[in-house]
């Protein structure tokens, strides 16, 4: 049987705003319960099983693979909320998309601060 990532723990500051904000961005369904957690689901199966902590949040980054269309309609999601959003993990250049490995990318940030990043081309 072949190894696969099935979910992982994705610690908020408010899980319910969290998983919602990803949600949207992305377009995907309403996360739903998974015992204490709010499971937003990805297209290739693999679940973000929000965790509410308070303000004890230790920041992580999470990266997307997504097509160009989806980059598309995510990144003018994100310009329509006016989030901030940069073109490398440090956050130096603001404003900027990258054309790191010949595709876009780009990093914002969730709720909870995690550093978020969406590219079309590993």
């Amino acid at each position: 049987m072949p190894i696969s990532l099935d979910h992982t723990i994705v610690h908020s500051r408010d899980a319910k705003e969290a998983a919602n904000f990803l949600t949207e961005l992305f377009g995907l369904p309403a996360p739903t319960p998974a015992g204490p957690f709010l499971a937003l689901r990805l297209d290739n199966g693999v679940t973000l099983d929000y965790d509410h902590m308070g303000s004890d949040v230790t920041i992580q980054h999470y990266a997307f693979h997504v097509g160009d269309d989806d980059f598309d309609v995510i990144f003018s999601r994100i310009r329509d909320r006016a989030l901030p959003y940069w073109a490398d993990p440090f956050h130096q250049r603001p404003g900027e998309i990258s054309p790191h490995g010949g595709g876009r990318r780009i990093y914002f940030e969730d709720p909870s601060g995690h550093n978020m990043e969406i590219f079309t081309k590993a």
